[in-house]
């Protein structure tokens, strides 16, 4: 069925089966105004104004300084300006119609005009041949040019009848661009790596593959070719789906989920609804997938976020695209958990982009769909277990969020957007972490380069892990945890062998157990070694160390006691929505506790954690250094 030949007889007549409708036909009255009031005093503000132009010193700036937010920033802001002229052409009455199609028109043609629809930290210009200006002639087709390609699609598919009138050659020209950005430089070349053809499929795959369809649906008008896009990017799909382990885990995290799993949803629905239902996407992985958002779910809007993640969900997500699939699956938890979500979050926002905020609002128009949002409750489970990525969540009460989370985690330092967090914990009450992890600062050129683990936020010394030696962790898939107990509802304990993560001879020379503990209302992390008189050769201590320390990343207020006890409480964490905190002790003693601040100047972090992030490390005594044991005991404050 997915074959060339067989989808030039599929895909005939697709535009008129998908459900986002053109404007022409004359159903985007939206019945609630207030859905978009946000939105149109900020494009009636922009109406009329300068529109961001970002320059080729902004896109040098990657290539001179590793800066990435000077160039995309710019881009980003074009990109959303449109995004709303697009909505308001099409809701708004006749009287002002014709303001928003000049406004639309303009911001279309800009994005033709534009030289590279690639991002600067992605295009390969400065490798092959030393300049950090784009290259016309050998685009890069990269997420960025799928993001412009798409909404381009999106604006002339709601908007093509008036567009045509008001500026006679703009549709003509958006796909004359789009051939040359995106269709020919994806069907002539192989040697793409988000292809995955090289067994390394990650989240680019399926955001790519997605928005690469959008636009072989709505502006790739010869059938052959349409066929042959479309085809091609089902082939990469499936690539996609086939690297996803049976559990439905994804490395990255939760956060890219949205942009790879997620993405990897829209497509395939698309390609369904243009089908009419002959390209039925039935996988059993599927379901898996639809089920990983809400067992990440710690509470209100915060997520475990493990690798480049924020620990505290972005506005704009496509829950109504979540809530769709997990109704059709008849998965009522993560239903109720994308409902809960898609109903208090009913405003767009124009950072998803044209194409999922067309989408929900279709949904949002739809009586029935509103009543079903509105009406959902969050239900989650004891918690969660993923083999795939040795991830367990585990909840003091069941089917609430209310007490402590404990969420830990195995799994290898060679995964997608890896941080060195072999072994780390995350410990939340009432839903908000207050025992965490970091997450994703801003991207720079250091990010993706040899000078990764550079950064703090990527290091295991600021994850809650183990430090024998004082030894950071290795990279590289071989530096591992190793499971020597799985997790079940009756017995929520995860026992891990960290040895391999810090390249010593055995995992289990250091064994970390984690635990949920119901009846006494408490979290328990226990770690025991047995460690050489020395670092193994070939490791790197720091010069001068033979310290074992075991450290914690804490968010809020740290009061350490006298007493082998410490308290967290809230305090300085922005919509920190609990008053109460974790009381800490831990056995032995006679552990050195040190204390430190890292002060928060990124904005990524500093909008989740507030001012600052600590570091409490327990230092062992001497005579613990080779072999010992070192519990911590967390419970909830009143």
């Amino acid at each position: 069925m997915a074959d060339r030949d067989n989808l030039l007889e599929t895909l005939r007549g697709s535009r008129d089966r998908l459900t986002v409708r053109p404007a022409s036909d004359g159903g985007w009255q939206l019945d609630d105004a207030r859905l978009l009031s946000g939105w149109r005093t900020q494009a009636s503000a922009e109406k009329g104004s300068a529109w961001p132009q970002p320059l080729v010193s902004h896109y040098a700036r990657y290539f001179r300084d590793g800066n990435r937010t000077a160039y995309e920033g710019l881009v980003a802001s074009r990109q959303q300006r449109l995004t709303r002229a697009v909505v308001m052409a099409a809701v708004d009455g006749p009287a002002s119609r014709e303001e928003w199609l000049d406004e639309v028109i303009d911001g279309a043609y800009l994005l033709c005009e534009q030289s590279s629809w690639s991002w600067a930290a992605h295009d390969d210009v400065f490798t092959r041949s030393g300049d950090v200006v784009p290259d016309r002639s050998r685009p890069y087709l990269d997420l960025g040019a799928g993001e412009v390609v798409a909404q381009l699609a999106w604006a002339d598919h709601l908007l093509g009848t008036s567009l045509n009138e008001r500026a006679p050659g703009l549709r003509r020209r958006i796909r004359l661009e789009t051939s040359e950005r995106v269709i020919r430089p994806f069907l002539d070349r192989l040697d793409w790596h988000w292809l995955g053809l090289d067994g390394d499929v990650h989240n680019w795959n399926p955001w790519i593959h997605s928005n690469i369809i959008v636009a072989a649906l709505l502006l790739v008008d010869d059938p052959d070719e349409q066929a042959a896009v479309v085809a091609r990017c089902i082939e990469g799909l499936d690539r996609f789906l086939a690297s996803i382990p049976a559990d439905g885990a994804i490395d990255e995290g939760y956060a890219y989920w949205w942009n790879g799993a997620g993405r990897a949803l829209e497509g395939l629905a698309l390609l369904e609804e243009a089908s009419g239902g002959a390209l039925n996407p039935d996988l059993p992985v599927i379901r898996a997938l639809v089920a990983f958002p809400h067992r990440m779910h710690l509470g209100h809007r915060w997520f475990l976020n493990v690798a480049d993640g924020p620990a505290r969900a972005h506005k704009g997500l496509p829950w109504s695209m979540l809530h769709r699939w997990a109704v059709r699956l008849g998965d009522s938890d993560a239903a109720a958990h994308a409902a809960t979500f898609a109903a208090v979050e009913p405003e767009p926002n124009a950072a998803a982009g044209l194409g999922r905020v067309l989408t929900q609002l279709t949904s949002l128009s739809q009586p029935t769909s509103r009543t079903q949002l509105g009406s959902a409750q969050l239900r989650p489970s004891w918690g969660t277990y993923l083999p795939s990525v040795q991830i367990m969540v585990a909840r003091q009460t069941p089917g609430s969020t209310d007490g402590l989370t404990l969420a830990a985690k195995g799994g290898h330092n060679g995964e997608h957007h890896n941080h060195r967090d072999v072994g780390s914990v995350v410990v939340a009450v009432d839903g908000v972490p207050l025992l965490v992890d970091a997450g994703q600062p801003t991207y720079t050129a250091q990010t993706f380069g040899p000078d990764r683990y550079r950064i703090r936020a990527m290091q295991s010394a600021w994850h809650s892990v183990p430090a024998p030696f004082g030894l950071e962790q290795g990279t590289g898939s071989s530096f591992a945890a190793t499971v020597l107990q799985e997790p079940t509802p009756e017995e929520p304990t995860l026992e891990l062998g960290l040895g391999a993560a810090y390249g010593l001879d055995h995992p289990e020379q250091w064994i970390r157990t984690s635990l949920m503990n119901r009846e006494l209302g408490s979290v328990v992390i226990d770690d025991r070694w047995n460690l050489p008189a020395q670092a193994p050769e070939g490791t790197h201590p720091p010069e001068g160390t033979h310290d074992v320390d075991i450290t914690y990343l804490v968010a809020g207020t740290v009061r350490v006691g006298s007493d082998a006890t410490a308290t967290i409480t809230p305090e300085g964490i922005p919509a920190a929505e609990t008053t109460k905190g974790l009381h800490l002790r831990w056995k032995p003693a006679t552990a050195v506790v040190l204390v430190d601040e890292w002060l928060l100047d990124d904005p990524l972090l500093s909008d989740i954690w507030g001012e600052k992030l600590t570091r409490i490390r327990f230092r062992m005594p001497a005579e613990n250094r080779t072999s010992g044991a070192f519990t911590l005991t967390v419970e909830a404050t009143p």
